[in-house]
């Protein structure tokens, strides 16, 4: 009787036992690199935005040859002036950008080697595409990026020009409408909202001239190059 008692007890113990064990709570496998169950990092990049641009620069205007009073001349004294100007663009977040802009130039005191002088007021219209290379892991919106950039526009030029014979007297005037085009690089400094900028501006017209002729002797002026510092300020739109 007493060998079935001790059966009995060992019998209920092992019962009992069985839900305690159970019960023990399941060990997981503690990661080597807990960093990895971290939510991913933040692209703190301002992506693609629109954003309005002013500029203002000074320029030296410069050409190769021309016809006053029909007398073939040659340019050897630079003209210079200012421009300023305002567009309206839109940044892909990766580098490239478009904007198009309008400008108003003007231009004092390019001489030809006859003495006559030419000064030169245009209203310019452009379309443009650059590249940003920033210098920070950002790319080309984020803030506090310096970089630099180059571009390439095409557009029109509306010129109104003067030419003035040696003791400065206008001696003949005229208006035409010229195909342009501008090469642009430079640096920045991206501070989010707001990107400053200094560069080249180099800007290409054919020809400066008379047009339609008028009664005072026509002129006109070949392969005209002014070159510009420009300051500009980029404010986006987010």
């Amino acid at each position: 009787m007493r060998n079935l008692k001790v059966i009995a007890l060992i019998a209920v113990s092992a019962l009992l036992a069985v839900p305690v064990q159970g019960a023990d709570p399941v060990q997981f496998p503690v990661t080597e690199y807990p960093e990895i169950h971290l939510a991913p990092a933040v692209d703190y990049g301002l992506g693609g935005s629109f954003y309005l641009r002013g500029s203002a620069a000074m320029n030296a205007w410069s050409a190769s040859d021309g016809s006053i009073c029909a007398c073939v001349t040659t340019f050897d004294t630079p003209g210079y002036g200012y421009s300023v100007g305002l567009g309206i663009g839109y940044e892909t977040g990766d580098g490239l950008r478009v904007d198009f802009t309008v400008d108003y130039l003007d231009n004092q005191g390019l001489t030809s080697a006859t003495g006559h002088k030419v000064n030169l007021k245009s209203a310019l219209a452009f379309a443009n595409v650059y590249y940003d290379f920033m210098f920070d892991e950002y790319g080309a919106s984020a803030e506090g990026g310096m970089g630099v950039y180059v571009g390439a526009g095409i557009g029109l030029a509306k010129n109104y020009s003067e030419l003035l014979d040696n003791g400065n007297n206008i001696v003949a005037w005229g208006r035409s409408l010229e195909g342009a085009v501008a090469v642009m690089a430079g640096v920045s400094y991206d501070m989010g909202d707001v990107v400053a900028d200094l560069g080249y501006r180099g800007i290409y017209m054919n020809k400066v001239m008379s047009q339609p002729p008028v009664d005072p002797p026509p002129y006109i002026i070949n392969n005209n190059f002014i070159h510009e510092v420009r300051g500009t300020i980029r404010y986006r739109f987010n």
